[in-house]
């Protein structure tokens, strides 16, 4: 029984080092929209999504009210490390976002591989963070687990 209330996912923060600039990767290269630019005053909360999805990304700018500068230093270390986890979004078509990402210039992590669960590959973004982009497949929960124990092939 849920007892907490909670009922969705709604914002995920994404730390970047500088906010106009992962404005123009979300939006230009990967097709967000923004949801919100306001200023705060004591830092700025720039949100964006996928279009006609409830969740969104906070833009996050290292430092702010949240860290103190040695943190601060710290966290941009290991943002521009790809240390602190990533994103994973989905394609209708898996190898055109591929083509085109890398025909942008975007930096690829990791050309399309095919697993089980489906056909996916890796960038980052201009800071750092880790972004896979997968196609998912009709394989089963099941299924997946079968083809990485080795019992059928993937």
């Amino acid at each position: 029984m849920n007892t907490n209330h909670i009922t969705s996912l709604h914002i995920r923060s994404v730390p970047v080092l500088d906010q106009d600039e992962a404005l123009d990767f979300y939006t230009s290269h990967l097709g967000f929209e923004v949801r919100d630019d306001i200023d705060l005053g004591f830092m700025r909360w720039l949100t964006v999504g996928v279009p006609g999805q409830d969740t969104s990304i906070l833009l996050e700018l290292v430092g702010g009210p949240q860290h103190d500068e040695t943190t601060a230093a710290q966290v941009r270390e290991l943002v521009t490390k790809g240390a602190l986890g990533g994103l994973f979004l989905t394609s209708s078509d898996v190898h055109a976002t591929y083509a085109a990402l890398r025909d942008a210039g975007v930096e690829i992590t990791q050309e399309p591989v095919t697993q089980p669960y489906g056909t996916d590959f890796g960038i980052r973004d201009p800071f750092g963070n880790q972004i896979r982009i997968n196609q998912f497949n009709d394989a089963s929960p099941g299924e997946v687990q079968e083809a990485y124990e080795g019992t059928t092939a993937p």
